[in-house]
């Protein structure tokens, strides 16, 4: 299957229709008025996407700004809220965009996504616990308990006495447990969270997917991207600053701390080239 490009390119507000905007609302102040008056002054005015587009930069750079302006645009799935303003729906009016049609499946997937993906783990897990340890307690009482039945409410009760006096322990628990999600290391889970969502044939606007992934497993996500692009049919628009991350092959890489935003090779990025020198500073060691 070809390699595919759902979102060709995007044209973000023009400085002058940011200003009458601005001028509209009567404001002296540009403070509180986001996302304008962020893009112009990186000389950012329009994006060229391929199967892979990465956006790099720093923190405050604009990056999650782009990916969340873009999500809105297309009105692909988001799982949680994000910190936009009164004003970005209007900003993101302004936008246009060229495209095929988006694929229902397209999703936007965040840092905090997986954080409280990883948080709803670990409380179904302790519920799973608690309810464990409850039954425990109570199989002897129930083992030895005289057994009552005299209408359909004591069903219920009546049904645990009689397995916990014809069951092991172990086998009276499993059977009315459900067994706990399996819950591996942060990164595993995180990994599995991002394998489970990336389906074919979709777009996928992806921010910083780092946060939660060891240097393993960021390198084991970025094979997992490119074979998604190459052969799946998915497209994938990432903001990060991960070296393994960018060096994906055949992203296109927009540089969002240069002036103005320019394309950039991944070992022409400043992060990457303090990684390589730091390394080569200490190549005897290894």
């Amino acid at each position: 299957m070809p390699a595919k490009v759902y979102l060709r390119s995007f044209d973000l507000a023009s400085d002058s229709r940011e200003m009458k905007f601005i001028l509209d609302q009567k404001m002296t102040c540009f403070n509180g008025i986001y996302p304008f008056k962020i893009f112009p002054d990186k000389g950012l005015r329009s994006l060229e996407f391929e199967p892979i587009t990465i956006f790099y930069g720093g923190n405050g750079s604009g990056k999650t700004t782009l990916l969340n302006v873009i999500a809105e645009k297309t009105r692909i799935a988001r799982h949680s809220a994000f910190s936009g303003s009164a004003f970005f729906s209007d900003y993101v009016s302004m936008c246009k965009m060229d495209a095929a049609r988006i694929p229902n499946d397209s999703q936007i997937l965040t840092s905090d996504d997986v954080s409280d993906y990883l948080l709803d783990m670990r409380h179904l897990n302790d519920g799973i616990d608690s309810r464990r340890e409850e039954l425990m307690e109570g199989y002897t009482d129930r083992k030895y308990k005289e057994l009552r039945f005299t209408s359909l409410e004591d069903y219920d009760n009546w049904k645990e006495g009689y397995d916990a006096k014809r069951l092991s322990k172990s086998r009276f628990v499993k059977e009315r447990l459900m067994r706990n999600v399996d819950m591996f290391s942060n990164g595993e889970t995180a990994m599995k969270y991002y394998t489970d969502r990336i389906r074919d044939n979709a777009l996928y606007l992806i921010d910083e997917p780092e946060n939660s992934l060891s240097a393993k497993f960021q390198l084991d996500l970025m094979e997992y991207i490119s074979i998604a692009a190459r052969y799946d049919g998915c497209q994938f628009i990432i903001s990060t600053h991960s070296p393994f991350l960018l060096a994906l092959p055949q992203a296109k890489i927009y540089d969002l701390d240069d002036r103005p935003v320019t394309v950039k090779k991944w070992t022409e990025l400043e992060n990457v080239r303090i990684y390589h020198d730091f390394f080569l500073k200490h190549q005897q060691e290894f």
